[in-house]
């Protein structure tokens, strides 16, 4: 089974979300409504991920380069303080594990092998993942650039990963789901409420052979697994 980590056992978009919203009340743009800066600020994730990768890095600039676009200034070192506040705000949070989290992980690596495959940097995920308690569960950790096709595919060979048993589970249609079907392997998808903007997309129809559950929450997992 390849478990996501973000949004699939802990809490993390929502701290992003209220980042955000402290950014875009500081911004205060008089021409410009939230949702149009918001709206902007996708575009600068979309333009720094592509040149950066994932990461509170990225995630920074991104801030401050929504911040001098929308503004047509250069920032002063304090905007430059107060906006990267916002993203270091995120670091200082606790790990959050969404409900019955442990006690299902617990189960599932007692009678399955277990791989963490997430996406981002490498230290942060890491990190977070030994925060959590929950290391033990997992017999590999992968910290992928992009979780596309090709990636799922190589995983798969790289860890001896069965495709007609193997399980992909998260919240992400586009990063999770969907490629993961693609890529030949079954795959179960958790909504989450403040899944990323960014990983929105339409849950595909498994190609034929390949299987698709929609759970309401991880715990329903012991249900089929």
């Amino acid at each position: 089974m390849l478990i996501d980590a973000d949004d699939t056992l802990w809490e993390n978009n929502v701290y992003f979300e209220q980042a955000i919203a402290s950014f875009i009340s500081y911004l205060d743009h008089q021409v410009h409504t939230p949702a149009e800066v918001r709206e902007h600020l996708n575009r600068c994730e979309h333009a720094t991920i592509a040149a950066h990768g994932y990461g509170l890095a990225s995630f920074r600039r991104s801030l401050e380069d929504c911040y001098e676009q929308l503004a047509n200034t250069s920032l002063t070192v304090e905007q430059r303080r107060r906006i990267d506040s916002f993203a270091d705000s995120i670091a200082q949070k606790e790990i959050e594990l969404l409900p019955r989290v442990a006690e299902t992980l617990e189960d599932l690596s007692a009678r399955h092998r277990l791989i963490l495959v997430t996406k981002g940097n490498y230290a942060e995920q890491t990190s977070k993942l030994e925060r959590s308690g929950l290391a033990r569960n997992f017999s590999a950790v992968e910290v992928l650039p992009e979780k596309h096709n090709e990636a799922y595919q190589a995983l798969s060979l790289n860890h001896g990963c069965e495709a007609d048993c193997t399980w992909m589970i998260g919240n992400s249609p586009k990063s999770d789901i969907n490629p993961a079907l693609n890529a030949g392997l079954h795959a179960v998808f958790i909504p989450h409420a403040f899944t990323w903007v960014l990983e929105h997309e339409t849950v595909s129809e498994p190609p034929q052979g390949r299987q698709l559950l929609q759970l309401e929450s991880f715990s329903d997992l012991l249900l089929h697994f």
